[in-house]
């Protein structure tokens, strides 16, 4: 992913921010050679304090050998993307029609080293973990090695801790541009008001600091 200087995150919080309220991406393995790579949609739980994210898979789910072969992987989260037409971020002194359309978007890449978790135990705690991150308010059950109504399940899944050693994150909401053409793009995005519009256009206002 390239990361232009004014997409960069302006410090570390950003970004730690941003990932903070996501929990969905998709989790990028090396195939075996002359293959393409594995790239697995997945529901995650990130914990910056322990410096991973955990997470499970179906036992039959055929990433497992690529991900054993090769443990250095790749968790990629993108959100707030919208499509911005040419006009909008035209030159001030240069026809619309001119005028370079693009993508916006922010995107977080945790490059981790995977651990797979087979023992019982231990995955009954990793998928305790994950349930109290969506579930906080409680409503299922505990798994326990054993006991109804998980435990019988745990030999169909395996966990995995994805163990964070590197991030890349880019905020591309044109930093770069003149603030005329900023305020014209944050104008058409409260305009065209369509899906991920709004959160868009807070972060082009907030990396603008307007």
């Amino acid at each position: 992913m390239l990361v232009h200087p004014w997409d960069a995150p302006h410090d570390d919080a950003e970004w730690q921010d941003w990932l903070s309220t996501r929990d969905f991406g998709q989790l990028a393995v090396n195939g075996p050679l002359g293959e393409p790579p594995f790239v697995q949609p997945l529901h995650f739980a990130y914990d910056p304090g322990r410096g991973e994210a955990v997470t499970h898979l179906a036992r039959p789910n055929p990433l497992w050998s690529a991900l054993e072969a090769e443990p250095v992987v790749l968790l990629s989260v993108v959100d707030d993307y919208v499509y911005v037409p040419g006009p909008w971020q035209a030159a001030p002194d240069g026809p619309a029609e001119h005028g370079t359309p693009t993508s916006f978007y922010a995107a977080v890449q945790l490059r981790c080293t995977a651990r797979i978790v087979d023992d019982p135990a231990a995955k009954a705690e990793l998928l305790n973990r994950q349930v109290g991150h969506f579930q906080p308010e409680g409503g299922s059950a505990r798994a326990a090695v054993g006991e109804a109504p998980y435990g019988r399940l745990l030999a169909g899944i395996r966990g995995i801790r994805l163990e964070v050693t590197g991030v890349r994150a880019k905020f591309k909401y044109a930093n770069h541009r003149p603030a005329e053409v900023r305020d014209r793009i944050a104008a058409g995005l409260a305009a065209r008001g369509g899906p991920g519009d709004p959160a868009a256009r807070a972060h082009l206002l907030r990396r603008s600091g307007a």
